[in-house]
């Protein structure tokens, strides 16, 4: 008796999305990187092609790392106080991209101006050749005003700026039509709310081409289930040809480990749980790793241990050219 085929095939693939430029393309970076293409499910190379690997980006923030757990601070000692330092180690690390978070322009944070933060920008760009993504503090008045002034610093570049939501898109969405980046989508944790905000920002001009979209995060015991589900839902959404869910998604696991007590709880406090030192780094790639079962393409980490690790796992999972 033959054996029937269990392959499964899908009528439409996620999008590739470029990140980058090189000096040939108008920019200063030593390489792109893009992300997306996927015709299957996460994984499944028997049935699917998967021309591009998960990209990571290491997490710079221009406020330092207070509150950050020891076993992320003591990889940043010298570094933490300089933007443009901490990038080129995060090269050095092997990262794909650095992501740069404005978290001092925050009013609870220093307030740091618009022109400081464009200087932020300016000093990654010197010091590093990796692709950029640039992150904003969640509040619309102050990304309002700091985003577009960073996106004109970095015009030609292209890079990942957010975040967009569906009662603040506009602004950010201006400012990346002018000055040439991509732009992240956010919706917590909602598929309508996803799509919702892909219309938006389609209606002001933004390519559905050009957007990653970013559900939020959560970690391994720390609600990750929720986004997982949302992730697999949209991503059986748009392999089956529905163009507003076709985005690839950005994650920020490296902030979301880090509130996880199970990654941080030294051992003196939690004898059974074993060392931190190995414990927080294998958490964050174990966080990175089950959301890429659900499509995830970009991971934002902090642990470079945890970069190493997850960038050792890609290597032995993630499917082969035919």
């Amino acid at each position: 008796m033959p054996v029937p085929s269990v392959k499964e095939s899908f009528s439409a693939a996620i999008n590739e999305v470029t990140i980058g430029a090189t000096s040939g393309e108008g920019g200063t970076r030593s390489r792109t990187v893009t992300i997306g293409g996927d015709t299957g499910l996460p994984l499944a190379g028997f049935e699917a092609e998967f021309p591009n690997p998960p990209a990571i980006a290491m997490e710079v923030s221009n406020a330092g790392v207070e509150g950050w757990p020891p076993e992320v601070k003591r990889h940043l000692e010298g570094l933490s106080q300089d933007v443009g330092k901490w990038a080129a180690k995060c090269e050095e690390w092997g990262a794909d991209m650095v992501c740069l978070r404005l978290r001092a322009a925050h009013p609870d944070e220093g307030g740091r101006s618009a022109d400081q933060c464009a200087d932020d920008v300016k000093r990654v760009l010197e010091n590093c050749g990796l692709p950029l993504i640039i992150w904003g503090v969640d509040d619309p008045e102050v990304d309002n005003v700091v985003l577009p002034r960073c996106a004109q610093v970095a015009s030609g570049e292209n890079c990942l700026m957010g975040t967009a939501k569906e009662k603040d898109y506009r602004t950010l969405a201006a400012a990346c039509l002018a000055d040439g980046h991509k732009i992240i989508g956010e919706a917590p944790c909602d598929i309508n709310l996803s799509k919702q905000v892909n219309i938006l920002l389609e209606d002001v001009g933004v390519s559905v081409e050009d957007i990653v979209m970013y559900p939020t995060t959560g970690a391994l015991g720390f609600g990750m289930i929720y986004i997982y589900s949302v992730m697999e839902r949209a991503r059986l959404a748009g392999l089956s040809g529905d163009k507003l869910l076709q985005q690839p998604f950005v994650l920020t696991v490296g902030e979301e480990t880090c509130r996880v007590k199970e990654a941080k709880t030294p051992e003196e406090e939690e004898p059974s749980w074993g060392s931190v030192r190995a414990r927080a780094p294998l958490w964050e790639a174990a966080t990175a790793l089950g959301l890429l079962d659900a499509g995830g393409e970009l991971f934002v980490l902090r642990n470079p241990e945890a970069l190493a690790q997850l960038r050792e796992a890609l290597d032995r999972i993630w499917p082969k050219a035919q």
